[in-house]
């Protein structure tokens, strides 16, 4: 029975330090349809919002090609890699002192086997600023295409101002 908890509790903390280090999911803000298809989705622009895992007060919104079509409405599809990036400060952000460089904070598949779009972050100390850059990768070939986005570190008022 010891040995049975022990490996539950072990078991317990890998699930924590997983769940811990897994990117953000992202939330559907809106769509743009770009191209009429007569047979299953249109293709469209996907905007999604998503905050940084690690670091609290940080939105990124996301806007990506998704393609339609039938092969688009099975999931079998590839997307283009065509995507953009902007992150903004949305509240007080407070570092955590073990802030990885060039960190995976989202990840989303773009294809059914091997592509997937990525956002990694950077911190330049120098400038106080967090960078995300936002890039699409393949297994077999990646891509160049990249979107950046910079947050500079400011000071958040919480309390309203008195007037």
């Amino acid at each position: 029975m010891f040995r049975f908890r022990a490996l539950a509790a072990g078991l317990s903390v890998c699930v924590a330090a997983i769940l811990a280090s897994t990117p953000a999911a992202a939330e559907e803000v809106g769509e743009v349809s770009t191209a009429f298809k007569l047979l299953g989705a249109n293709h469209k622009i996907v905007v999604e919002a998503f905050d940084d895992p690690e670091v609290p007060g940080v939105s990124c919104f996301l806007s990506r090609a998704k393609t339609g079509g039938i092969k688009g409405s099975l999931g079998l599809a590839e997307d283009t890699s065509d995507a953009s990036i902007a992150c903004r400060q949305t509240g007080a952000i407070t570092l955590p002192e073990d802030l990885g460089e060039g960190e995976q904070v989202f990840k989303q598949r773009t294809s059914i086997l091997f592509k997937k779009i990525q956002v990694v972050r950077f911190y330049d100390e120098k400038r106080n600023t967090l960078i995300y850059l936002s890039y699409s990768d393949k297994l077999i070939d990646g891509s160049p295409k990249n979107s950046l986005s910079a947050v500079v570190i400011r000071p958040w008022e919480t309390e309203a101002p008195v007037e």
